[in-house]
């Protein structure tokens, strides 16, 4: 069980992300270097293939206590005991989620623009994605790019924990940290390096100097 939003570096992994590498074995280097919270997304497997690599990769997770959140895919999420879910504006909503499952868990919710802040679904939510920081060829369905200032904008407009995504990298993290940021989620940065732990380490400790 899970009581409050506390990590700061955050994967979102997926197969085609780690661009044929084993998507556990590119995790568990990722926490090594730093990562404290996983989300998984795959979008086009069936339930049976989702999970199947999502209980493979909780399997690993669990012996560093590293918490695994499933990007949304609820059934997914149920039956591998997942620590939460995350969705996003065209997906199921918070309110939903929460009448299936119940308190003890992390529910991410994705703000593309500002009036989302201020829906009924935000009470249901644990921490807020804010999608995309800039713009990344990882997400092309968003509506803009936040830029610093948003992320600002927003601090300013909510209490609920912000999660920063889109195109995070060792070079923009401590900026985006400064600017409002509570977490760093990141993909590509880590799940493309030739190095992920090393990666992961980089922007990990520019975290570090921003908090």
């Amino acid at each position: 069980m899970i009581d409050r939003f506390s990590s700061r570096l955050y994967l979102v992994v997926s197969e085609d992300a780690c661009r044929g590498r084993d998507l556990v074995s590119v995790t568990e280097m990722a926490v090594k270097g730093g990562v404290d919270l996983v989300q998984i997304r795959e979008k086009h497997k069936d339930f049976a293939a989702f999970q199947s690599v999502t209980s493979r990769l909780k399997e690993m997770l669990d012996q560093y206590g590293v918490p695994l959140i499933v990007n949304d895919n609820l059934a997914v999420a149920l039956s591998c005991c997942a620590s939460g879910i995350h969705v996003g504006n065209s997906d199921m909503l918070p309110a939903e989620i929460k009448k299936q499952w119940h308190d003890g868990f992390l529910l991410g919710y994705s703000i593309e623009y500002e009036e989302q802040l201020f829906n009924s679904q935000i009470q249901y939510t644990d921490y807020l994605g804010i999608s995309p920081v800039f713009n990344t060829q990882t997400k092309t369905d968003t509506v803009t790019a936040w830029g610093l200032h948003g992320i600002s904008k927003i601090r300013s407009l909510t209490n609920k924990p912000l999660v920063a995504i889109g195109n995070i990298h060792a070079k923009n993290a401590y900026d985006v940290m400064r600017a409002g940021a509570d977490c760093l989620a990141v993909v590509s940065a880590i799940c493309g390096a030739e190095n992920p732990e090393q990666a992961a380490a980089e922007i990990r400790n520019q975290i570090e100097k921003a908090i």
